[in-house]
């Protein structure tokens, strides 16, 4: 194992809070915070770390003032959630090069990830994903990935890595990406060719408006997911003002409800949220909504310790239907309400109550077909 010391920066908890402290209820008061002796988190659910890596955005002041603007809204926050444990391993040292800092990234959530704990990436530009996945890479550990982002970043002819990172993390061999998914692209920043590739490969694109609509649709897509990557830019400008990408995209409320549905998943073990930089920001309210982001996760890892094993049929209602003559099996929890469905080779995945309101009259579940073609 590596010595960690070398790789992160302790956090000086009076930087975050100058007034008289916190009381009790905040979740300062709950976080095993690294305070200078990197904390045990043996007993953690979910443990942060901060990044202060942007020259893959072409930015290069390299501090931590965004993780750090994030954690001081965070810390303020009301811990209602006992049982989900929180450390935090402070800030992963910048490296002399882009790609020295993605190394010391990759070494970190690696560890982590080896500790089965659940890595929340803050701060740095959205190519630090490309980090995050390097790390699953190094463990031989293939994953479903998901970006949230107005963009889809594969644009070759750019010289920013921000702006073309997911081509070495999707095309790269071997390839630990078993499935992508792309949530809430804005059609006129996008190439139409792009679509089309990412159809051909059997990748699942959702537009920002088709994603609004129906927001639970989301849910499957994202308990399916084991990395997670969010760039604040597919907020909308008036909810996240240091997005100046966009004036359109997720509200607030909506980007909380896709971090709970993240949060609700048992698969999901490291989850990014990236593209925040506090000068840019209007009265700390971009800080402000990542950090409620950030509590609503919580919520859901909350909520995913009620969800009953799949095997537990007693704690499911199960349906049996048939549509376009395939007979099918439907599983809804009787604790959380979610529904998986039954592909022929048996295995189950998640779907949502719409795939099995679509499979009750005789028509072809869409996501029961995208998984068919994947194979």
């Amino acid at each position: 194992m590596y010595n960690l010391h070398d790789f992160l920066v302790p956090i000086d908890i009076h930087e975050l809070n100058e007034d008289s402290g916190y009381n009790d209820g905040q979740l300062a008061r709950h976080i095993i915070v690294n305070e200078g002796e990197i904390p045990d988190v043996s007993a953690a659910d979910i443990v942060l770390v901060g990044i202060g890596e942007f020259r893959g955005g072409g930015i290069f002041n390299n501090g931590f003032e965004a993780a750090t603007a994030i954690r001081k809204q965070l810390y303020l926050l009301h811990y209602w959630h006992f049982d989900v444990t929180i450390a935090d391993w402070g800030n992963i040292k910048t490296g002399a090069s882009l790609n020295d800092s993605y190394a010391a990234i990759k070494t970190v959530v690696t560890e982590l990830l080896k500790m089965n704990k659940t890595v929340l990436l803050l701060g740095g530009t959205h190519d630090i994903t490309l980090a995050q996945y390097l790390a699953y890479k190094e463990l031989g550990k293939t994953t479903e990935a998901t970006c949230i982002d107005s963009t889809i970043d594969l644009r070759g002819e750019s010289a920013l890595r921000s702006e073309n990172f997911l081509l070495e993390m999707l095309t790269s061999e071997p390839n630990m990406v078993r499935h992508y998914n792309h949530i809430g692209f804005q059609s006129y920043y996008v190439h139409p060719r792009m679509l089309e590739t990412m159809d051909k490969l059997h990748f699942d694109c959702y537009r920002v408006g088709v994603a609004k609509e129906n927001i639970e649709e989301m849910e499957p897509v994202l308990r399916n997911s084991g990395l997670l990557s969010f760039d604040i830019s597919a907020i909308k400008y008036s909810d996240a003002p240091a997005n100046q990408n966009s004036p359109n995209g997720f509200t607030g409320e909506e980007a909380c409800i896709l971090a709970r549905y993240a949060g609700m998943s048992n698969q999901l073990s490291s989850f990014g949220i990236y593209g925040y930089q506090p000068q840019a920001d209007l009265n700390e309210l971009t800080a402000k909504q990542i950090a409620q982001m950030l509590w609503y996760f919580i919520d859901g890892k909350s909520r995913s310790k009620q969800e009953a094993p799949l095997e537990d049929s007693n704690l499911f209602n199960e349906f049996h239907t048939a549509f376009a003559e395939v007979d099918t099996v439907f599983l809804q929890s009787r604790r959380t309400g979610r529904w998986w469905m039954q592909l022929p080779n048996k295995k189950m995945i998640s779907c949502s109550y719409l795939d099995y309101v679509n499979a009750s009259r005789n028509e072809i579940p869409e996501r029961w077909l995208r998984a068919q073609e994947r194979g």
